[in-house]
């Protein structure tokens, strides 16, 4: 049974046990989404009465001149800041975007849905490697240039690979086996997927500069594993009285989460930023708050949640982890996925089991520059603030009242 032993709780998760996400086209953004010309899409939850962090305005800018909005970066910022381009939070249209990255509706998106209902589709841009990536926040011609060709030449090869479509829980769970968590480690999975990618694909179809970008993009998995995450857990929405997170991310500014029985409801507090060590020496005050939708990853139960498997990484963070962490991963999570078994894994969060043990999920978030220059200072662990989940709670329990 579920921890929080409420039927509509074990209701929820037993929806989201049920997904396949399978990933089986690439398709514009503009041509599957509800988007105006001038739409861009970014992680967390809204930007409200505030401008928006350096890092997601300078990955707007980005994304702005590539989608042909604005001539060049500063006029890009200019048109956004007077509220002629206008910014939206990704998951509202089904949508999720690594750390600063910005999605424009002439963008390609990797396309997940749920073989056991084919309507339910969520979606996730092309990962920009190592490479001077949009999700770093850097406001940059360079970046520009990288979406150029990774939005056409290499999401091209993407896309002849794919055939009928490739099934992720089985690419996710042996990757697991082989100690990735499928969010801060996803070099194992990229590989299998790599693999599969290069058997289907017709060896004239993938130039030189293509098989480069594979051997040297080891997150190529993450943002299709975060788009497969957010397919299983909208199966688990509007159940009525259900506490189960169904939501999660951060602007940098604000984290918010959302439940099954209200998810058109975010639910906001500020966001701090992880902690953990920097591989770059710049002052700590610079680290950004929490921010990107991949905290979906670890309020499924994956990311942080099972750092574990990878001793390595787990004596790295073990400073920066909750003492009683094995406490928190044993009794706080849920249940098993039938897609994970023999893994001695749960998953599934629920904001009623947070409260009762005043123990918080655990997040896996790379930490990026405030000032929207460095890019990426290193990766590192957050902390969900308890105060997050109690103010869900009772925001739920205020709307079954009213009802």
């Amino acid at each position: 049974m579920i921890a929080s032993n409420t039927q509509p709780d074990q209701l929820a998760f037993d929806y989201t046990m049920v997904g396949e996400p399978v990933w089986n086209r690439i398709e514009f953004a503009r041509d599957v989404l509800p988007l105006e010309d001038n739409f861009l899409l970014h992680a967390g939850p809204p930007f409200e009465d505030e401008p928006p962090t350096r890092p997601i305005l300078n990955s707007a800018c980005v994304a702005a001149v590539y989608d042909g909005l604005a001539s060049d970066l500063d006029t890009a910022e200019k048109m956004i800041l007077n509220g002629d381009i206008k910014l939206f939070p990704a998951q509202d249209f089904n949508v999720v975007t690594p750390l600063a990255a910005v999605v424009s509706p002439s963008m390609p998106l990797q396309a997940i849905y749920d073989a056991h209902r084919g309507l339910v589709r969520t979606f996730s841009p092309i990962n920009g490697g190592n490479a001077p990536a949009a999700r770093l926040g850097l406001k940059s011609m360079k970046v520009v240039e990288h979406l150029k060709w990774l939005n056409s030449e290499f999401a091209e090869t993407l896309a002849s690979g794919l055939a009928e479509g490739i099934s992720l829980i089985p690419i996710a769970s042996e990757s697991l086996t082989r100690g990735d968590d499928c969010h801060g480690r996803t070099a194992q999975a990229t590989r299998i997927l790599i693999d599969e990618l290069l058997d289907r694909s017709p060896a004239e179809s993938i130039n030189a500069k293509c098989l480069e970008f594979f051997s040297n993009c080891p997150s190529l998995f993450l943002n299709l594993w975060m788009a497969a995450s957010k397919c299983m857990l909208i199966l688990g929405e509007n159940v009525p009285n259900s506490s189960l997170v169904t939501t999660a991310g951060g602007n940098g500014s604000k984290v918010g989460i959302k439940l099954s029985s209200y998810p058109g409801k975010w639910i906001t507090t500020d966001a701090k930023p992880p902690k953990g060590p920097f591989d770059v020496d710049v002052s700590q005050t610079r680290a950004l708050g929490a921010i990107g939708d991949s905290a979906l990853v670890d309020i499924y139960g994956l990311g942080a949640m099972v750092i574990h498997l990878d001793q390595a990484i787990h004596q790295k963070m073990t400073p920066f982890l909750p003492p009683d962490f094995h406490h928190i991963r044993e009794n706080l999570l849920a249940s098993e996925h039938i897609g994970f078994q023999g893994l001695g894994i749960k998953l599934g969060i629920t904001a009623q089991r947070v409260v009762e043990l005043k123990k918080c999920p655990v997040v896996s978030l790379g930490i990026i520059d405030k000032e929207g220059l460095e890019g990426r200072l290193g990766g590192g662990i957050y902390d969900m603030p308890l105060s997050l989940f109690e103010k869900a709670l009772k925001q739920m329990e205020s709307n079954e009242n009213e009802e």
